[in-house]
């Protein structure tokens, strides 16, 4: 009997050839889409921030470790360091909870602002957590990488994604986003930000999306927005786009309130 002939979507020679690559990046959005209508999710809170950031019972145990083995002061001098930042994994799984606790409240026939991560860990799997903790849904779009692992254990399983193009992952960030707290983070978490603020200022995105950036001491450290603005490179308008705290729970009255008047809130029909 003759073998029948290999269809050409069915071909991995031509799917991961160069020539495959549009049908790869359409299957990046036409998946997520199927999977985001099944689970009726229509927006995100999206939680970004460094992979390195490790829960401080863990830092504490290294601390330990570190001093009964006699390591040398650079060492613990480092795992002192890890052991403040430790303090932002705490607080990203506390606002997760908190926001998660919150939404489960909605009833509205769908899920709303389910928080949403690049699901590695640090303050990913923080904010995976507290959703989880919270007995909530959460979402993880891993992307696949030489280093640092992806795909924490807190996310919840239909909602884990895997991507291989950071843009369509991206896309997928801000597409269901309506809301973004950005935490301490290094280039990733640098490039997610600003090029979320850039689509908004640019009004490339319509909707209303407000931007908290967590850990002042930090933010005003690494990023000097008010030079910005002095240099004329921004306008001091811009710089109402972002809302700095050290609170979870300032930011979790901000965000609740933010939302619920952009979304949630009837608006008076017009003459």
């Amino acid at each position: 009997m003759k073998k029948p002939l290999q269809k050409f979507y069915d071909n991995p020679e031509i799917i991961h050839s160069p020539r495959g690559r549009m049908l790869r990046i359409m299957s990046e959005y036409l998946g997520p889409q199927d999977i985001f209508r099944k689970n009726k999710i229509q927006d995100t809170v999206v939680f970004f921030g460094s992979a390195r950031t490790q829960p401080r019972h863990l830092v504490e145990q290294a601390i330990q470790k570190a001093k009964a083995a006699g390591n040398p002061v650079a060492k613990l001098e480092q795992l002192e360091r890890d052991l403040k930042m430790s303090r932002y994994y705490e607080n990203a799984r506390e606002l997760a909870y908190k926001m998660t606790n919150w939404s489960k409240k909605l009833k509205q026939g769908r899920r709303r602002f389910i928080v949403s991560t690049g699901g590695g860990p640090g303050i990913m799997e923080a904010a995976n957590r507290g959703a989880a903790e919270a007995k909530g849904l959460s979402i993880g779009l891993n992307i696949s990488l030489p280093f640092e692992q992806s795909g924490n254990p807190y996310i919840s399983r239909e909602l884990e994604m895997e991507f291989h193009y950071f843009f369509m992952r991206k896309y997928w960030f801000v597409y269901l986003a309506k809301a973004l707290i950005a935490f301490p983070g290094g280039f990733g978490t640098f490039d997610e930000l600003f090029e979320t603020l850039t689509l908004i200022q640019t009004k490339k995105t319509s909707k209303s999306m407000p931007v908290v950036l967590f850990g002042k001491t930090f933010w005003d450290k690494v990023v000097d927005l008010e030079a910005l603005a002095d240099f004329g490179t921004i306008d001091h308008e811009d710089l109402s786009l972002l809302y700095q705290t050290d609170s979870v729970d300032d930011a979790f009255e901000y965000l609740t309130k933010q939302l619920t008047e952009l979304y949630l809130e009837e608006k008076p029909q017009g003459d």
